[in-house]
């Protein structure tokens, strides 16, 4: 199972040249598998992201749903576990990165992120 952190959905989506290799291999093995995964906060990112110009979506809504069906995403819902888990990693307080390693904690999956901060922590299971 793989979890992908809201930047590598985007990179699929616009840029796709800016994954890296071993990430690219996880994700193919993951939607062969129908084993990629994001937290539902990564929708409320990209919503965010959207309003606030970071990113370009005419429709967040549209971009959202056809990403779920087109990778065949399992949208990982913040559960009491995830919650708690995500204020005892030791994480930064950016509080959608907490819950992103988080989930992928709690699910025992891979997080596929280019984030550093995430990537250097400790207790999580990360690939760049």
């Amino acid at each position: 199972m793989v979890v992908l952190d809201t930047n590598v959905l985007l990179f699929e989506a616009f840029d796709p040249s800016r994954v890296s290799a071993p990430a690219r291999a996880a994700i193919d093995a993951g939607l062969g598998a129908g084993t990629l995964v994001i937290s539902d906060i990564t929708l409320w990112e990209v919503a965010m992201l959207s309003e606030h110009g970071r990113i370009h979506l005419p429709d967040p809504a549209t971009f959202l749903q056809d990403a779920i069906q087109v990778w065949r995403l399992r949208v990982q819902p913040i559960d009491v576990p995830i919650a708690i888990l995500s204020t005892r990693l030791g994480l930064h307080g950016d509080p959608a990165d907490r819950i992103v390693a988080a989930t992928a904690v709690h699910l025992g999956a891979t997080l596929v992120t280019s984030d550093r901060r995430l990537l250097s922590a400790s207790g999580i299971r990360t690939l760049w």
